[in-house]
């Protein structure tokens, strides 16, 4: 996966949670309205102030955090 720029947390800013670098738009918000069935012309027409790159970022943030890690545990 290539450098996520766009994506930062701030503990000051919507309580930690991951955001569209310079908004308050978490990444959360925007997978959830990928869930709700919203396309990307309707993301960046709700939130006109991000860009594509911030939505691919987002959704690629979201799919690295969905991975799933098998761990060895004890007998």
């Amino acid at each position: 996966m290539g450098e996520l720029d766009r994506i930062v947390m701030n503990p000051l800013v919507m309580g930690g949670k991951p955001c569209v670098r310079g908004t308050r738009v978490t990444v959360g918000t925007v997978v959830g309205l990928f869930a709700e069935g919203h396309d990307l012309a309707s993301v960046l027409a709700l939130y006109p102030y991000i860009k594509a790159q911030d939505v691919q970022q987002c959704l690629a943030y979201a799919s690295w955090r969905s991975e799933e890690h098998e761990l060895t545990l004890a007998v």
